[in-house]
């Protein structure tokens, strides 16, 4: 890890009543991510009758200078909720209908696809059916640390007119930042202004929350926390285009005001449009949750989390609620690893924390620095012993490739090797020993690493191109399952408190969709194994008693098994 991030605690209390305190379970659990390099900081906030409540950890950067409730946040995909009161608003006012063709409000050179002569609706956008696809294929960005950023209008009219649906609109829930985006841009035309003025006009302004925009103003920029991701800093987002899926920024003081005024604790001319956008449309996602207009709404112990998590680069953040309890939750960390959980368990008592280990690659990194890979193995071999050290798969792989990267080539085999030991299941662990041992001239090594990336994840073509330079063939293998057997797996695997994988099938195909999800293909390896293409991920299925009761997600190094429960 290329930055140990250090620890400041700090409690704030704003109002003139005494401040709660968090559960000691959460305060441990956050401390522990701190210290292990999780996130330079984490701020959370709790909204309920008393008021506001901050409880504010770790440093703007890493070892930097604490945060506050002020603190500037990218919030990322929250901002869908803002682009869902927006349309709520815009309805309510008689300016549009949930129900009016996307088309309609487009200019005549866009033409959007259909699908047996029925239209994509502004609420089929909010609500993630409209059947487009999660991102546009012609999103291919010239800076990869700032993807969006040169994304363009045009460009996003082409891939619509062009574009044919998969599906029948409206049919199955598909998360989609293009929908999303498309709708913000839809409501800025509407106005006649861009989506950042109308978000601020509509929204911001409103309700006092002056440290919520798009564009950096210069307090902002002082009082921002910069992103995190595998402990090295990186680029914030700029999303002119797609702005309305996740271009906004803002500070826990400022989304407890959001928070507040959508629990109706904050007199409002926007609570009936909150009210609206909290509405379910649909349960198409699985699991029990439902969709409204933009925002997501899951089944808690005391009554409907309403919510939704957001996440750029560098940023992992969660805005959430229970109007029967009358508590709202924000959680913002500067860090590409998720915090959900923390927002979740502090809103319902059924939900749980994850388990935070320590990380062994800290340790490791420090001996690798200061004597060496050798020095490094032997240390390793006594972590190991140890259940509370976490060797986390992408950390280690990451940090690999800056060692390999960067020339030193020994360092980067001795994590590699780790990485393959620790995770024996992972096809990508493999793959990357493979490409060190070949830097380093190990071609027979390497070749083996190769094919056992291939056996264990057959879709990986990086693999299959690299043995094929070095002269072995190796294709692509598919093993055939019965329709009936793929039948056998359809259904709802409940993975963790509410997170779900839905199974379902098409002919000989197989396909899964996870919460908040798109669509993904499996192939099958064996009768009961399967591999995905799109990312770097396996899955199992078990059967009790002759029936398949449950599934195990393998990926990132960590294996996730779900019960069947439907």
């Amino acid at each position: 890890m290329k930055h140990l991030f250090t620890i400041f605690i700090a409690l704030y209390a704003l109002s003139s009543f005494a401040q709660k305190a968090l559960p000691a379970d959460v305060i441990k659990n956050i401390e522990t991510r701190i210290n292990n390099g999780y996130s330079p900081s984490i701020a959370i906030g709790i909204i309920d009758k008393d008021g506001p409540q901050y409880y504010l950890f770790g440093t703007k950067t890493a070892g930097g200078q604490p945060v506050n409730e002020h603190t500037i946040y990218e919030i990322g995909s929250i901002s869908k909720t803002f682009t869902g009161i927006l349309l709520a608003q815009a309805i309510l006012d008689g300016q549009v209908k949930a129900d009016d063709p996307a088309q309609k409000h487009l200019p005549s050179s866009v033409k959007l696809p259909t699908q047996d002569g029925k239209q994509v609706t502004l609420g089929h956008l909010s609500d993630h059916t409209s059947a487009l696809a999660r991102m546009p294929s012609n999103f291919n960005p010239k800076d990869p640390a700032n993807p969006y950023a040169d994304y363009t209008v045009e460009q996003m009219y082409t891939f619509l007119n062009g574009y044919t649906l998969p599906r029948d609109i409206g049919s199955k829930y598909e998360y989609s930042n293009l929908a999303q985006g498309l709708l913000g841009h839809i409501l800025s035309l509407k106005a006649g202004s861009s989506y950042e003025a109308l978000m601020l006009s509509n929204i911001a302004t409103p309700l006092g929350m002056k440290e919520t925009k798009i564009t950096f103003d210069e307090k902002m920029k002082q009082n921002l926390a910069m992103g995190y991701s595998q402990g090295m800093q990186v680029a914030n987002w700029d999303i002119p285009t797609l702005a309305g899926a996740g271009a906004i920024r803002s500070s826990v003081h400022d989304m407890l005001i959001y928070l507040q005024a959508n629990m109706g604790l904050k007199k409002s001319k926007l609570y009936p449009a909150m009210q609206l956008s909290h509405q379910a449309r649909h349960d198409k996602v699985g699991g029990g949750t439902r969709v409204g207009l933009g925002w997501h709404i899951s089944k808690g112990a005391e009554g409907d989390v309403i919510w939704h998590n957001g996440g750029t680069g560098g940023y992992r953040t969660f805005a959430g609620f229970v109007q029967e309890t009358g508590k709202g939750v924000v959680v913002l960390t500067n860090s590409a690893k998720g915090a959900d959980d923390l927002g979740f368990y502090l809103l319902n008592s059924a939900a749980k924390l994850m388990e935070v280990k320590k990380s062994a690659l800290v340790e490791l990194k420090k001996q690798l620095d200061a004597q060496g890979a050798e020095a490094a193995w032997k240390l390793y071999e006594n972590l190991k012993k140890d259940a509370i050290n976490g060797f986390d798969e992408d950390e280690f792989n990451t940090t690999g490739y800056t060692y390999l990267e960067g020339g030193n080539t020994k360092a980067a085999l001795a994590l590699f090797k780790i990485n393959v030991l620790e995770h024996p299941k992972s096809s990508n662990a493999y793959d990357s020993y493979g490409e060190a041992l070949m830097k380093d001239g190990q071609k027979e090594a390497a070749i083996e690493n190769y094919k056992k990336s291939l056996e264990l994840n057959p879709g990986n073509t990086n693999a299959t191109d690299m043995l094929a330079k070095m002269g072995v063939g190796e294709g692509v293998k598919v093993f055939p399952v019965e329709e009936s057997v793929l039948e056998s797996y359809v259904g709802v695997y409940e993975l963790a408190p509410n997170f779900t994988i839905t199974m379902t099938r098409k002919g000989s195909q197989l396909f899964g969709q996870a919460t908040g999800q798109g669509q993904f293909e499996l192939f099958a390896k064996s009768a009961t194994e399967f591999f995905l293409k799109v990312v770097e991920a396996q899955v199992t299925f078990t059967s009790k008693d002759g029936k398949v009761d449950s599934m195990t997600l393998f990926q990132g190094g960590q294996v996730m098994p779900g019960k069947r429960i439907k």
